[in-house]
């Protein structure tokens, strides 16, 4: 037998009801995500474009400044300020690189060994955190002074003849110097990489080291083939919110410094408060900093997307 399909009533139209013809579109996601694009447009993207803007003027406080398309601005930026460049990339790198190399081991230790006391160590890792930024890095004054219990004992290990021979201090002098300045740094910029490395450790489940452990591997292959693979995103996190505010950084150098340890953030806080002709000078270089920071980040982020950074 044949099953016959029913003719549609006269007059009425074949196919879905109209309500199935065409999916409703939700606007609840956008109507969501309408205040932070807001907030980025207004405190991200305007910024952006008004430096844009700005370093391609010329003028001065007094009289204004015109758009007049100068990009001998850029020419300036570029080729004048060199050691600042230089001193923000080697100091941003080397936080980065101390902060994880002390950040990883703490991160560890309070995800697989804390207990119970794990809420504990990690307020006693974000507490410092509460207090202003510029009292932290003052503090570093007291602790890097030359009558120090840390600089005597430094100097008594002969330590300091190490650093002052590669240049990061100066004789028995601590405070000053290029060393002070990353010091201040790694204090202030160490949460930023505990954190996220944390929470990837925290997320590993700890059968997998008794797995590798069965499979006949010491505790350093187990770290090396489970534990460092698994948590690679908290190690790339952590090293992006390390090096990106460090890069821009200027407070540590500001304070723990001298004047020939000075870095970009310096000279654009310089033009833009002490030189009525320096906004577009100044605008130019926060440009080129955003630009080569940008670079830099992709290509990182691009370099860890990858096995070869493992």
């Amino acid at each position: 037998m044949t099953a016959v399909a029913p003719t549609p009533a006269a007059g009425r139209p074949v196919g879905p009801p109209p309500d199935e013809r065409r999916p409703r579109r939700n606007l609840t996601p956008w109507i969501l995500l309408l205040p932070g694009l807001l907030w980025l447009v207004v405190f991200f993207l305007v910024p952006i474009l008004t430096s844009v803007s700005a370093s391609v003027q010329q003028g001065d406080y007094d009289d204004g400044f015109k758009l007049t398309w100068h990009w001998a601005n850029y020419a300036d930026a570029i080729t004048k300020y060199g050691p600042q460049y230089l001193h923000s990339g080697i100091y941003s790198v080397l936080c980065t690189v101390v902060c994880l190399l002390l950040g990883y081991p703490v991160a560890y230790f309070i995800a697989f060994k804390g207990g119970r006391w794990k809420s504990l160590l990690m307020a006693l890792v974000i507490v410092p955190s509460f207090t202003s930024f510029l009292i932290r890095t003052i503090a570093w004054k007291t602790i890097l002074a030359d009558n120090s219990p840390l600089v005597r004992l430094l100097s008594d290990l002969h330590l300091l003849k190490v650093t002052t021979a590669l240049g990061w201090t100066v004789g028995d002098h601590v405070l000053a110097s290029p060393a002070a300045v990353v010091c201040g740094m790694v204090y202030n910029f160490l949460p930023f990489t505990i954190l996220p490395l944390y929470t990837s450790l925290e997320k590993i489940d700890p059968r997998l080291h008794e797995a590798g452990h069965d499979l006949y591997c010491n505790t350093f292959t187990t770290w090396r083939r489970v534990t460092l693979p698994l948590s690679m995103p908290g190690v790339i996190g952590g090293t992006l919110l390390t090096f990106i505010p460090a890069v821009g950084d200027y407070i540590n150098a500001q304070l723990l410094g001298n004047p020939n340890t000075g870095v970009v953030g310096q000279k654009i806080e310089d033009l833009f408060l002490r030189n009525t002709q320096g906004y577009p000078v100044g605008s130019a270089i926060s440009v080129v900093m955003m630009v080569g920071t940008l670079v830099l980040v992709m290509s990182y982020i691009r370099k860890a997307g990858t096995e070869d950074l493992i």
